[in-house]
């Protein structure tokens, strides 16, 4: 997994420098991570499951065997993360 938080203060973490693998070309500079990154990674998974389902609440709570209420607090929480990551 992406580490997102700096382990000793607990800060956002941000990317610093890019290398292909292939060429060894580098891309430095000083870039936020992606919203979605900062996810846990049963959140990625769900917002990736939701988005292979059309969006479709019905398809997620069947796919995860949850209640519709269950899978709709479940992406009710993603959002209200996703909205207070942008505002900070």
């Amino acid at each position: 997994m992406l580490p997102v938080y700096c382990p000793s203060c607990h800060a956002q973490l941000r990317v610093r420098r890019m290398q292909c693998e292939q060429c060894g070309t580098e891309v430095s500079g000083n870039y936020e991570l992606p919203e979605l990154a900062l996810l846990s990674p049963d959140e990625q998974l769900f917002v990736l499951q939701f988005v292979k389902n059309s969006g479709s609440l019905k398809e997620m709570a069947a796919l995860r065997r949850l209640s519709y209420p269950t899978v709709r607090n479940m992406l009710n929480e993603i959002i209200f993360k996703l909205n207070a990551y942008e505002t900070k």
